[in-house]
Order: C-alpha cells, then sequence, then structure tokens
C-alpha cells in the first residue's frame, strides 16, 4: 500500500461526504479520515434516525464514521436527506456553529442505483421507461448536489483553499462520446460533471478549487453481492467454472475498492497546487498515476485508461 501522504496530512480540517452511506462515499469518508480529517457522514440510512432511503439496506452512516475514527481521523454522523433544503440549511447552521467553515465537501450523493435497473433494462429507450422513475433519477443525481453547494459553499469559501468534488460515473471526455445506460442516466452523469466545470467557474475567484472525479469499476457492497463475493475472495467472480453464481467480465479484473477514489480525493486536497484541477473531469486511475498512491491492495487500477485503449 502506497500513500503520497502521512496520516497526520489532513489533521485539522473539515470535511464533508455528502452521500457517505456506502460504496464510493464510504470510500472516501475512510480515506480522509486515513489523512486525519474531521469528517462529516451524511446520509439518509441511520441508526438514530428513520428516514426513507431509496435503497433497502442494512449500512449506516453510524458505521461510516467509527471507520473514519478508527483509521485515525474524527467520524460525524449527521442523518439527513439531501433533497429537503431546510434539512441541508440547518447542517449549514450546525456546522458553521461548530467548526466556523469547511474545507472539503465531496458531493457523492447517488440513490438511483436501483432505479436506473441491471443489464437487461439498459438501451431502453425514453419513450418505453418510466417517467416518474427516470426523473427521480435525476432529483437523486443533480437535485440533492445543487441543493447541498446551496447552503454549504459558503463555509466552503470563507477562507481560501477550500476544495469541492462532484462525484460522478465517467470522465467528461469519455461520456461526450459514448451513450450511458439510459437518456437519465447519461444526463445525470453527464450534468455531474458540468457542475464542477460551472462551480469552479464561481469558486476560483475565492481561491476554491472544484473537481468532478470518476471512480472506476468499483467494487461496491453491492457490486460484490450482484457476484456473489466478498473483497476478500472477489477475484473468484472471475472465475468462469463456478456455479450457481453470475460470472464477471474479464475487465473485473481491474476493479477497485471503494477506498480508491477516495485516496484521489485526499491527493488532490493535500496538494498546495490543487487549484490546476479546478474544473477539470479525472478519474482515480488518471490521479493515481499523477500522485502515486495506490488501492488498498497495492495496485493502481486505470479502467477507463483501458477501455479508451481497447477502443483504438
Amino acid at each position: 500500500m502506497t500513500l503520497p501522504y502521512n496520516r497526520d496530512a489532513l489533521r485539522g480540517r473539515v470535511a464533508v461526504v455528502a452521500g457517505a452511506t456506502r460504496g464510493a462515499g464510504r470510500g472516501i469518508a475512510a480515506a480522509l479520515g486515513e489523512a486525519g480529517a474531521t469528517v462529516i457522514c451524511t446520509g439518509r440510512t441511520s441508526s438514530v434516525r428513520k428516514l426513507k432511503s431509496d435503497y433497502d439496506r442494512n449500512e449506516t452512516i453510524e458505521e461510516t464514521a467509527a471507520l473514519v475514527t478508527s483509521l485515525g481521523g474524527k467520524g460525524i454522523a449527521i442523518p439527513l436527506d439531501h433533497l429537503v433544503p431546510d434539512e441541508v440549511k440547518s447542517l449549514a447552521e450546525h456546522l458553521q456553529n461548530e467548526f466556523g467553515k469547511i474545507d472539503i465537501l465531496v458531493n457523492d450523493i447517488w440513490g438511483a442505483e436501483v432505479l436506473k435497473g441491471g443489464p437487461p433494462e439498459w438501451n431502453t429507450p425514453v419513450w418505453e421507461l418510466d417517467l416518474a422513475k427516470g426523473l427521480r433519477i435525476l432529483r437523486l443525481a443533480i437535485d440533492t448536489h445543487i441543493i447541498t453547494s446551496k447552503y454549504l459553499l459558503p463555509l466552503l469559501i470563507s477562507q481560501p483553499g477550500g476544495l469541492l468534488v462532484e462525484v460522478t460515473d465517467g470522465t467528461t471526455k469519455y461520456n461526450a462520446s459514448h451513450y450511458r445506460i439510459s437518456v437519465y442516466y447519461d444526463l445525470a452523469k453527464v450534468a455531474v460533471n458540468r457542475l464542477a466545470f460551472s462551480q469552479g467557474h464561481e469558486l476560483a475567484p475565492y481561491g476554491a478549487t472544484a473537481v468532478a472525479i470518476t471512480p472506476g469499476w468499483m467494487r461496491s457492497e453491492m457490486m460484490l453481492e450482484n457476484f456473489g463475493v466478498t473483497e476478500n475472495n472477489w477475484r473468484d467472480a472471475l472465475d468462469t467454472e463456478r456455479s450457481g453464481q453470475p460470472v464477471a467480465p474479464p475487465d473485473f479484473a481491474l476493479s477497485e475498492t471503494p477506498r480508491y477514489v477516495g485516496r484521489a480525493i485526499v491527493s488532490i486536497a493535500v496538494d498546495p497546487e490543487r487549484q490546476r484541477w479546478n474544473q477539470q473531469s479525472v478519474s482515480s486511475g488518471e490521479l493515481a498515476r499523477v500522485y502515486g498512491f495506490t488501492d488498498v491492495d497495492g495496485t493502481s487500477p486505470d479502467i477507463w485508461k483501458h477501455m479508451e485503449e481497447s477502443e483504438q
């Protein structure tokens, strides 16, 4: 395992990971904890407050906060729904009173993994898709990010050096020439990249940076369950002789843990020249080549680079 920063690199800095319950959000929060940050972990699935989630799953933000603390940071769980402006406004007021500012804001909210459907439902034309589900995807993917930025960015620009990260799927370059699953999914992921561009324009005068980051093929909790494996034996999903379980495509060998994209974000956060990334759209693999960090198993996967080279 290689980290180009020390375990106290973000000590004293306050980060908010919006959508930290599982997947990339949990991995990002964990990586920030590795670097000593205080991490506010928000989401809807909580052990202390009942909020309606689009997933029927057991992971909680309290578990994420505990993981952050166990890794050397300080994890704080705050359950809320980022589609409810008053709840996000209350979060901002709480953070203002408690810390007076935030240094890092990660907009990782998604929640539409079930709504987008599985491979058999992909490539279905918009006139055959359920309108209510499609509009829900857009609300979860875009409205949540804008509402969060509306109330939390004033805390980020209160002093120079703030970092806003918009987490999406696919870089601007890749998505510009590739249809992504459906009209709704495609629009959602392109829009989040554009959010980093437009917000970066607005943040620059305050010495802050906005960047869009995409993980590669991520071994989230849901992905591992889909293939009937765990993080400890994930390569078994590539075994074509395995019976009774879905077999992963060969490219799954280049998959990554959720921590990998988190380390990408930490690398930018500790970079004194982070403003060079302002308005950019980058991937975890690309940033690993620039900064030299690895995934938790010591590898440096780059599925986006692999896919681009395969098409040439």
